[in-house]
């Protein structure tokens, strides 16, 4: 039997071009969704409607708006810290790690995508913040939106943008860029869309067509987390369309409850209805109570910019109508101080 022999030279360079062969089950990227789950496998490609991942073969699709983020193979390092950084919304250090990185280097257009979204991200926050230009962050989050149209962060872009008009009172533009939300793939995004275009019309001073909107959601029967925590905005955004319309016995009523049934630990959702209480005071001429409901926001909510410059904006107008023009004074300086834009 005639015995066959490999030669080392040629087993050497066989392997070296089977290790050259580009393989997608090579590449090991990570999708975190919103349940806190993750999974490892290589991202094929993405859209505003989300990514598709290959795992050993089983392809999987995640939906835009049900991802957290997704850690790519290749990513640089300041890239991931920023990611972290701007997740846990300490934006400031996330925008010091992302000038670190050299685009230059960069090959996948997916991670390049990341870089720009996260950039976009953290001037508009800080700018919703007080801590930048409204126009200039809205220039960039325009910029990166029209750039990466197929970007599966176009729909939180459209909300930033959203967000951005709303916060220099071009409210037709916020009800545009919210519609488009309703487009998108997630059901807890259209929703929010619904939500969102609520607190356009309340700024707006539309309270019937704000309750409109907010009992479309109060009447869903789906009882996901992220759906259940809109239906609580929507009844703290419910009661200040109540207030508007005079109705400030019933809007008492649903803040009551609101506040029973508080999380303090959700900034967010707590200082609204600090504010639906304020308003609701203020449709029943208490004017005291509104002050103190609107100090609540103040003084232990102040980390939701839009929220807390509203109950500034509010005591403004109240202090002097119980005599103490001074605190008004205070409220004011604040308002212009914090939150130059608003």
């Amino acid at each position: 039997m005639k015995r066959i022999v490999t030669q080392p030279r040629v087993l050497f360079f066989a392997c070296a071009w089977m290790l050259a062969i580009p393989s997608a089950q090579a590449q090991i990227d990570r999708v975190y969704d919103m349940k806190g789950d993750n999974v490892s496998g290589a991202v094929l490609d993405g859209s505003k409607d989300g990514v598709r991942l290959d795992k050993a073969g089983v392809i999987k699709a995640f939906k835009a708006g049900e991802i957290t983020k997704i850690m790519f193979e290749g990513d640089p390092p300041q890239l991931t810290k920023a990611r972290s950084f701007a997740l846990d919304g300490q934006y400031d250090q996330a925008l010091a790690e992302l000038k670190k990185v050299k685009a230059n280097t960069i090959n996948r257009d997916l991670i390049k995508q990341d870089v720009a979204f996260y950039y976009a991200l953290c001037e508009a926050r800080l700018a919703l913040s007080g801590q930048g230009k409204i126009d200039d962050a809205a220039r960039r989050m325009l910029d990166f939106a029209t750039r990466y149209q197929n970007s599966w962060h176009f729909y939180e872009s459209a909300k930033l943008l959203g967000d951005l008009a709303l916060a220099s009172n071009n409210t037709e533009q916020a009800l545009k860029f919210y519609g488009t939300l309703e487009k998108a793939p997630a059901e807890a995004t259209k929703i929010e869309a619904k939500y969102l275009q609520g607190l356009v019309r309340l700024k707006m001073k539309q309270g019937p067509a704000a309750v409109a909107d907010f009992d479309q959601i109060l009447n869903l029967k789906s009882q996901t987390t992220q759906i259940v925590r809109l239906q609580t905005l929507s009844k703290a955004g419910k009661a200040v369309a109540l207030a508007l319309q005079g109705d400030g016995e019933q809007a008492n009523e649903l803040t009551n409850t609101l506040i029973a049934e508080m999380n303090a630990a959700d900034v967010e959702i707590a200082a609204r209805i600090y504010n639906a209480r304020g308003a609701s005071c203020e449709a029943r001429d208490d004017l005291e109570g509104a002050i103190m409901s609107y100090l609540h926001t103040h003084l232990m909510f102040s980390a939701q910019p839009d929220a807390h410059a509203e109950a500034l904006k509010r005591l403004v107008e109240l202090w002097p109508k119980v005599g103490k023009p001074e605190r008004a004074a205070q409220a004011r300086q604040e308002l212009q101080n914090r939150y130059p834009g608003f």
